[in-house]
Formats: structure tokens, C-alpha cells, sequence
């Protein structure tokens, strides 16, 4: 290989291109150009336009679905787009934020034939990159060779498709004690997945028995809950009861997962915010995004459990998900210990939403 990226390096390297706007190539047998449609300018959709050939927006089947678009490919909808086609007209279509105002926003027109796997593959790509998940699309002849001649990053499509739907790799970084308030034993361990994302990190408290249920809980990442207290969630009271459970007993294992909000990334738990302030309960809103109800991959816990050496755990958490994620990844799960805090007048309706639709136990 040399000096050349592999597949995983270039997938890196494509989701930071869409995050500032910069097409990438799918090459298959279908090839095509994809944009964000979030951060897709004026210049390039022009360009886009200019290259002829039939352009169409990519969305999710739940954005279609609000939409009132018909998804033929069951998971997402390839909508035509008009020659007149706007960024105003793409964006109004990937942002749910002036549904209430302009509800009427067809007739849409969906195509029904031909080879959608490249379309599905850049809205992964788009979510990976916590965007919209919501992508401008052109088929194009000779895709690798288009690349190299605009400069582009070119996917080949078979290899990135296997990446898209796994989790990558991850390896330990560095360890270190650090005192907290919950217990002055503690100790921070820092992950890395092999593909470049986000690092997650392992709280560890004392030093747990490995040949024992370890008290441990998965916490994902809520800058809003965790760092400024926000009472719209129950989670910065969650993390630091578990926190103080773990110091009290002495030993146990917090595991913090950069998921912010449910997988989608803060700037799209905004979103998802602004849409609960226009009736939208937690997962409609995330419906309406063009979300599923969870984005959260939690097999990263149980991945850093086993790198630390435990095998079995009494797991502190109300979402049954958890646990039976746990039993699938082969860490067994002795006993379900309920996080029962946190709750207020600004979150009781968000809670009960999780239990009635997200069956957890409150």
C-alpha cells in the first residue's frame, strides 16, 4: 500500500469533505457524485446542475415519509429534482424547520427504478458525519476517473459499503489516575477507533475485581445534561448518580460514549429541540430529521469492557436495549440495577416517551 490512504482512511477523508461542502464519488456500478445537502453552496449546486443528466435529492424513508413522498426503496426515497431546483427548495426538503409553516411543500416525484445502493451509502455517510441525513446525488460515467480529474475523493463503492454498516476497530490510547468527586481512586482510559472518529472514554473507579460483575453503567455523551445541567434530560443526574454509586461501593466502571444525542450529534439534537418546542415528542422529532429513534451504537461498550478484561456486569440503566446488547456481545449481564433520577416538570414528558415508545423501564 505504501503511502496511499486505504479504504478506512478515505472514508475518513470523505466525511470531512461533506462536512465542508465538497463532493465525493461512489463508484460502482452505478457511480455517483454526492453532496450533503446541509452544507451544499449555491457555486456547486450550479455546477451540479450544469453537468446535465438527472440530479435527484436522497432521504431518508422517515424524512420521505413526513414529507408525504413515496420511498420505493424502502429505506429512503431518490425525490427528482425540478430544473428550477433551489438551494432554498433542497434544504426546505432536508430541514424539517419550517414544516409547521410551509406544510405543503409537492407535489414530489420519487423514481421507482434503477440502482439505489450509492444514494443509501451517502446518507450513511452523511449521518456518520452527523449532517442531515440528506444527500444531493448525480449518476456519472467513468466515476474514478471524474474524481481525478475535479480532485475528488472516490469511494469504490464494495469496499465502502461493508465499513458504512460495521463499527471500527478500537484500541487503547493512554490510562491515567485522575481524582474526581465521586471517588479520589479513580482512573481515565481513552479509546480510538481505527477509522478516525470520535474518542470514548472509560471511567474506572477503584480497581475492580475482573473475575466479578463489575457495576458498570454506558453513558452517552450529553454536553447539554452533563456540562450544563440542562433540565430538558435526565442524564447529567444519571451519570453523576452512577458516578456516586460506583465511588460508594467502591469500584465500578463508567463508560462515557461520544453519542450525543442518540447518535445524530448535538447540532441535530438542536434540531430535534426546536421541534419538541412545536409539539414534537423526542422520537417524532427524530422521525421527522430523518432519524431512526436511536442512532446509538452501544456494542462500543461492551468492545472497551473486553479490552479492560471484564466479562460480566451489573449494569446500571433503564433501557432494556442495553442489557440485551450486553448478553448478545457475550458480556453477561447478572443484574439490572434501575438509574431512577432526575426527573422535573421539563423532562416528565420526555420520559414517558422513552417508556412508551422506547420501552424504558422508569
Amino acid at each position: 500500500m505504501g503511502l496511499a490512504p486505504d479504504i478506512t482512511e478515505m472514508l475518513a477523508r470523505a466525511g470531512a469533505d461533506l462536512r465542508m461542502g465538497v463532493p465525493v464519488v461512489l463508484a460502482g456500478p452505478v457511480s455517483v457524485l454526492a453532496l450533503a445537502v446541509e452544507t451544499l453552496s449555491p457555486a456547486r449546486l450550479a455546477e451540479v446542475m450544469a453537468l446535465g443528466g438527472a440530479p435527484v435529492l436522497a432521504l431518508t424513508g422517515w424524512r420521505a415519509q413526513t414529507l408525504k413522498a413515496r420511498a420505493y426503496d424502502g429505506d429512503l426515497a431518490r425525490i427528482v429534482l425540478p430544473q428550477d431546483a433551489t438551494l432554498a427548495w433542497l434544504q426546505a426538503l432536508a430541514d424539517p424547520a419550517d414544516d409547521m409553516s410551509t406544510p405543503m411543500k409537492g407535489p414530489l416525484t420519487s423514481i421507482r427504478e434503477g440502482d439505489a445502493a450509492a444514494h443509501r451509502a451517502a446518507i450513511q455517510m452523511c449521518k456518520a458525519a452527523r449532517l442531515l441525513p440528506s444527500a444531493l446525488c448525480l449518476e456519472i460515467k467513468d466515476g474514478a476517473g471524474f474524481a481525478a480529474q475535479h480532485g475528488l475523493t472516490c469511494l469504490p463503492l464494495i469496499l465502502a459499503q461493508p465499513l458504512l454498516a460495521a463499527r471500527s476497530p478500537m484500541y487503547p490510547v493512554v490510562h491515567a489516575r485522575l481524582p474526581i468527586e465521586a471517588s479520589e481512586a479513580g482512573r481515565l482510559h481513552v479509546f480510538r477507533p481505527e477509522d478516525g472518529g470520535e474518542e470514548h472514554y472509560a471511567i474506572e473507579i477503584g480497581r475492580p475485581d475482573r473475575s466479578k460483575p463489575v457495576l458498570a453503567r454506558l453513558h452517552s455523551a450529553c454536553f447539554t445534561g452533563d456540562v450544563l445541567g440542562s433540565l430538558k434530560c435526565d442524564c447529567g443526574p444519571q451519570l453523576r448518580a452512577a458516578l456516586t454509586q460506583m465511588g460508594a461501593e467502591g469500584a465500578g466502571v463508567l463508560l462515557y460514549l461520544n453519542q450525543e444525542g442518540r447518535g445524530i450529534g448535538l447540532a441535530n439534537k438542536m434540531r430535534a429541540y426546536a421541534l419538541q418546542d412545536q409539539g414534537f415528542d423526542t422520537v417524532e422529532a427524530n422521525h421527522r430529521l430523518g432519524f431512526e429513534d436511536d442512532e446509538r451504537d452501544f456494542r462500543l461498550g461492551s468492545d472497551i469492557l473486553k479490552e479492560l478484561g471484564f466479562s460480566s456486569v451489573r449494569l446500571l440503566t433503564n433501557n432494556p436495549a442495553k442489557v440485551a446488547m450486553m448478553e448478545a456481545s457475550n458480556i453477561a449481564v447478572t443484574e439490572r440495577v434501575p438509574l431512577k433520577v432526575g426527573e422535573n416538570r421539563h423532562n416528565s414528558a420526555y420520559l414517558a416517551t422513552k417508556a412508551a415508545k422506547s420501552g424504558h423501564l422508569m
